[in-house]
């Protein structure tokens, strides 16, 4: 999952979510580990202040039964969480042990020397074939096909989509639906039938809408609402391979995929051209909306909400390529710590990645394993409304930049896209300069 906004906390508590704030958070100056030798041993896990967290918190429980370590597990709020995290890795010792960190973090954490490698310890405590290939890729190696490990999988997540099944169903809209297209009301497959479906259901008058996407311009909302329809399209960041921009990422099909979604982001309400994850949420929770895109991570609180009137499905595809846009995070230990305090988060690392527990973790909202085994298994699918879609959608998901210098060729991605999407460029003339300017951005930084 990104780093999302500061509206998902009120919207955690409409869904019932707001448990995640009941861990016990580790005081703000207490440290990490034990002072002295007669001390409690301890181990301080920061991640964002979700449902997940909640759940890990939990788990964390249960290693102390089993081993006397106390693992707490400090909640951030999402909209400070980054830079909270890499200002304490500006200090001589950071407050955390172990840093649930961003799949786009990775390569900072590598290069810069803040994350503990794991290359030759990880292979040691599991079989790193039970790990999903995708989740591998994108969350703990750096660089891609290095088999160089810095964090070991923790939550595993990407975009998928939920709609209002019980709109779907009704008679009266499925006998419409028919006379008007000439095919039944289904959920849509390919991102066509996604744009009928939501200018079916589009009804401003009547304050109901089609669809929601995210497309906020203050973090990677609109990146990671754009690049679904950039790949299925046959669009794409940067060469296979390599870091080279210019003549990949300008081409048509690019310019194609961004056009289609300028189409689809008029078909929901006023401001759905900048709805960030929590708004994207909340235009379905109050009953407006026929159709969202967003992460498997805040489906959960949908199904406890709606029940068997909501589903899931993967997000459509094009010209028969769907690809979702990957969330997630892994576990990475601080450079920032003493050696002994390394081997307890190392302890507790490997405790969590034993199948068992990650039996345990997918009982958890949102617990999303990489297990792979797991993953495939029927009694995985079958255990919630959204673990299938979710399982078939991580064969499919990638991921945007994760190099060191991430967080630039975010910043450009966002405005120039959005001058796109806002119609204050023309797409092919936004396309071209971003590609331009990653170019000097990754030339700035070595990468090309």
């Amino acid at each position: 999952m990104k780093n999302a906004v500061r509206s998902l906390a009120l919207l955690f508590t409409l869904l019932a979510l707001a448990a995640c704030g009941k861990s016990d958070p580790a005081s703000p100056t207490s440290g990490t580990g034990a002072s002295g030798a007669s001390a409690k041993q301890r181990i301080v896990v920061w991640w964002f202040q979700w449902d997940p967290a909640t759940g890990l918190q939990e788990l964390g429980r249960e290693f102390e039964k089993e081993t006397g370590i106390e693992v707490v597990v400090e909640q951030i709020p999402l909209g400070s969480y980054q830079e909270k995290v890499f200002l304490e890795f500006g200090a001589s010792r950071t407050r955390f042990d172990v840093v649930i960190g961003d799949s786009q973090w990775i390569g900072r954490g590598a290069t810069k020397g803040l994350y503990v490698e794991l290359t030759d310890w990880l292979p040691t405590v599991v079989d790193l074939a039970t790990i999903h290939p995708r989740a591998a890729k994108y969350l703990c190696e750096y660089p891609d096909g290095s088999n160089r490990w810095y964090a070991a999988p923790c939550e595993t997540d990407a975009v998928g989509l939920a709609y209002r099944k019980d709109w779907f169903a009704d008679p009266a809209e499925q006998q419409a639906f028919q006379a008007k297209y000439n095919r039944p009301l289904a959920v849509p497959t390919t991102w066509e039938e996604f744009a009928d479906v939501a200018a079916f259901f589009q009804r401003p008058e009547a304050k109901r809408y089609g669809c929601a996407l995210p497309s906020d311009r203050s973090y990677d909302g609109l990146t990671m609402g754009v690049q679904n329809f950039l790949w299925a399209f046959g669009g794409r960041w940067h060469a296979e391979g390599s870091n080279k921009v210019v003549g990949e990422l300008d081409t048509p099909g690019s310019v194609a995929a961004i056009e289609f979604y300028k189409k689809l982001v008029k078909l929901g309400p006023n401001g759905a051209e900048r709805l960030d994850y929590g708004q994207v949420l909340e235009q379905f929770t109050n009953g407006s909306t026929a159709m969202i895109c967003n992460y498997f991570a805040f489906f959960p609180g949908l199904a406890a909400k709606f029940g068997d009137k909501v589903g899931f499905a993967v997000v459509p595809g094009h010209n028969g390529k769907r690809v979702a846009s990957l969330g997630g995070q892994g576990l990475s230990i601080s450079t920032r710590i003493p050696k002994e305090q390394q081997e307890l988060a190392k302890k507790f690392i490997a405790w969590f990645l034993q199948r068992k527990v990650q039996e345990q973790w997918i009982t958890k909202p949102a617990g999303f394993t990489a297990n792979a085994d797991i993953l495939k298994s029927e009694a995985f699918r079958k255990a919630s409304p959204y673990n299938a879609a979710f399982a078939d959608s991580v064969e499919t998901m990638q991921d945007f930049w994760n190099v060191p210098v991430f967080n630039e060729l975010l910043a450009v991605t966002q405005r120039y896209v959005g001058m796109a999407v806002d119609g204050e460029m023309e797409t092919a003339q936004a396309l071209k300069e971003l590609a331009v300017e990653k170019e000097r951005i990754l030339k700035e930084a070595g990468l090309l």
